[in-house]
């Protein structure tokens, strides 16, 4: 076993699947973490259960059925109905496979919040298919006002088409832990003609070319990024000495990056050459030829820390009596039974729309998904009670408030 801070030291590999390292980690010791996830592109490969025991084959393909625990969706419904909405929002919006990827990246994000120092920064690499669908993830885990910007990867090369504008770009969302970040934005060269010469500070837009065929630092990898990229967000967000976290370090971009500014860096990969080419890129890039600690072993977490919050422990669970209803039987029902109006307040609405199928005892301390455990309230109710309160202290926390309805119809 890999004792509590040996993830800490630098230039330290893990050959896992990132999730179970992730959970191993303390909690506030990252300072930055840049990372290109997988997607559907058709040689990214991703971390499955059977990719564990199969070398981690490549995939083009994201499956609800296959990628998706059933504890990860009770966990985060229980606890985090706001990511849950997310997740089902994408999974119904544009197709199952894009639900399976926002939950798959959704319990890491989770983990890689609580590693993040409070002043630390994170930069996501998305293509521009999902990446309205993972902030929105972004933002039931870090809080939208964390939400720094959006930036346009503008990389130039590749193909063009003659029934649509030409995909020239990428998304990276860059958020914060907290008001409190490290940032130095970087200057880029001028270029009107009033300022020929000198520098301005970055705009949101950067336009780094992407790596042609001939490249130097081309490795083979299809989806590499250029060093550039990760070096500027590098710059931006990390003091030299800082630990850097990449999770998907893939073609170890994030790590050169990291390692040619001066600061710590651990990745994480479950590819099975991960090894060697980050070892390779390093002698190339770096001239380091030595001084990487690789590792198959899952770090051990502190004594006294855990992972995310509530949704990733295991709760006792009481079996549920009679037969299962979906949430529109279960919708229709509660409607049937209390009226098309909110339990928590007592409003009542005039579209169903207004109303959001929550539980009564919260599914993190134990509550069950039967009807006999659900309830409907509406936006404002659902986002106080969260899993804090059971129906009964919902109401009780309306009365002191004096949010309760007083007659009125909305």
């Amino acid at each position: 076993m890999v004792m509590a801070q040996d993830y800490q030291h630098n230039r330290t590999l893990f050959h896992a699947d990132n999730l179970a390292v992730l959970r191993g980690m303390g909690s506030e010791t990252v300072d930055l973490i840049a990372t290109d996830p997988p997607f559907k592109k058709g040689r990214d490969f991703h971390a499955t259960p059977d990719s564990l025991a199969a070398g981690a084959k490549f995939q083009d393909r994201w499956s609800w059925e296959r990628d998706v625990h059933d504890d990860w969706v009770k966990r985060i419904e229980g606890s985090r109905p706001f990511l849950m909405e997310a997740i089902e929002s994408a999974r119904y919006a544009h197709s199952d496979s894009m639900g399976a990827y926002m939950c798959f990246m959704a319990v890491r994000l989770l983990e890689m919040r609580r590693v993040l120092k409070e002043t630390g920064s994170i930069y996501v690499h998305c293509d521009p298919t999902a990446s309205h669908y993972l902030k929105a993830v972004m933002d039931a885990i870090f809080k939208p006002q964390r939400f720094r910007n959006e930036i346009v990867w503008s990389y130039g090369l590749g193909g063009s088409s003659k029934r649509y504008y030409s995909w020239k770009h990428d998304i990276i969302l860059f958020y914060t832990a907290s008001d409190e970040y490290m940032f130095d934005k970087p200057q880029v060269p001028a270029t009107s003609n009033r300022m020929k010469g000198k520098t301005k500070g970055a705009t949101s837009v950067w336009a780094i070319p992407s790596l042609n065929n001939m490249a130097k630092e081309r490795t083979g990898a299809p989806t590499q990024k250029p060093l550039e990229l990760y070096e500027r967000i590098v710059a931006a967000s990390s003091r030299p000495g800082d630990v850097i976290l990449d999770p998907f370090a893939g073609c170890a971009t994030t790590l050169v990056a990291a390692e040619r500014l001066q600061r710590q860096w651990v990745g994480i990969d479950i590819w099975d050459g991960a090894h060697e080419h980050v070892l390779t890129r390093m002698r190339e890039s770096v001239g380091i030829f030595g001084g990487i600690t690789y590792t198959t072993e899952i770090p051990e977490l502190p004594e006294g820390d855990q992972p995310a919050g509530p949704d990733q422990q295991v709760i006792e669970r009481y079996t549920e009596p009679g037969p299962r209803m979906t949430r529109v039987q279960m919708i229709r029902e509660l409607i049937d039974r209390h009226g098309q109006k909110c339990r928590g307040c007592e409003r009542e609405f005039d579209d169903v729309r207004y109303l959001q199928l929550d539980h009564n005892t919260p599914r993190a301390d134990g509550g069950i998904d039967h009807i006999t455990n659900r309830v409907l309230l509406c936006g404002p109710c659902n986002r106080l009670k969260s899993n804090i309160y059971t129906l009964s202290g919902l109401r009780k926390e309306n009365r002191r408030l004096g949010y309760m309805a007083k007659g009125r119809r909305i």
